[in-house]
């Protein structure tokens, strides 16, 4: 495993939500996602994974670039919650209410913490060809009144 590169916490400009994409109700934990996203990237992806009862684990400091969205790392925090498809695979909207209230109180952290930063889903960076993470974060963030 390789220790992610040095990020400047000065230069955070965005947070991006993703799923696991583990079926509804599977309880995957964080250090399970961290070992999966270390076989594939070398590394851990987020900094913060959300598990099944709404738990937040910080998987990666602040200042440490993560590997969650190709390309566009630097200055971007990565959120993954555990779920994002049924158990046939197709994407779906599994948060949990505990799930709900743990990425809110991330957001809100994040957010006064660097004034200013984007909140987005995976899918919504261009040229992703994803659902992650299986919900419209925009619409969900004005739903929620963020």
């Amino acid at each position: 495993m390789t220790t992610p590169a040095y990020m400047d916490p000065a230069k955070i400009r965005y947070l991006t939500l993703h799923c696991a994409a583990t079926p509804r109700g599977r309880d995957v934990k964080a250090v399970t996602i961290s070992q999966w996203d270390i076989q594939k990237f070398g590394q851990v992806s987020y900094h913060h994974v959300i598990e099944l009862d709404g738990k937040r684990v910080r998987t990666l400091r602040d200042d440490q670039r993560g590997a969650h969205v190709g390309g566009a790392n630097t200055g971007n925090i990565g959120i993954c919650y555990v779920g994002g498809v049924e158990s046939d695979n197709e994407p779906a909207d599994t948060r949990t209410d505990a799930q709900k209230e743990a990425l809110l109180m991330l957001i809100r952290t994040y957010r006064g913490r660097y004034p200013g930063i984007i909140v987005r889903g995976h899918r919504d960076w261009p040229g992703v060809a994803k659902a992650c993470p299986s919900f419209d974060v925009g619409a969900w963030l004005e739903e929620v009144g963020l």
